[in-house]
């Protein structure tokens, strides 16, 4: 059974790195679940309004938000307990970390693509 990632802010933008990230992550073959409030599907993927939408498990959250809007969702990141938490740069803040740490969750602050061996230029 592949991994389950989601993508928090994923985008159909392909400039952007939520974007980047799904594509990143396909190609490594997890399974991925884009997380977008108003997008139906990203680069052909179904997308869901929030990670408490995901039905079943998942493995890994990596986040693609500003930190005020990332800080409102560690609740229900907490709730499906992921083996993982990334926080990518430019989502981080210390606010941020604070509170995941608080839920239990044991924040990596650091780029995902990256982490998965993948080049985030692409």
């Amino acid at each position: 059974m592949k991994p389950v990632v989601a993508v928090v802010g994923a985008s159909t933008d392909r400039r952007k790195f939520g974007n980047r990230a799904v594509r990143a992550f396909a190609r490594q073959g997890y399974d991925v679940k884009p997380v977008h409030p108003s997008l139906a599907q990203v680069e052909g993927f179904a997308a869901y309004p929030s990670v408490a939408a995901i039905a079943g498990p998942i493995d890994i959250v990596t986040m693609y938000v500003p930190p005020a809007i990332g800080e409102t969702l560690l609740a229900d990141i907490a709730a499906k307990a992921p083996r993982e938490l990334w926080i990518n740069p430019g989502a981080e803040s210390s606010s941020l970390l604070a509170h995941a740490e608080a839920l239990g969750l044991r924040p990596i602050v650091a780029c995902s693509i990256i982490g998965i061996g993948e080049d985030p230029s692409l």
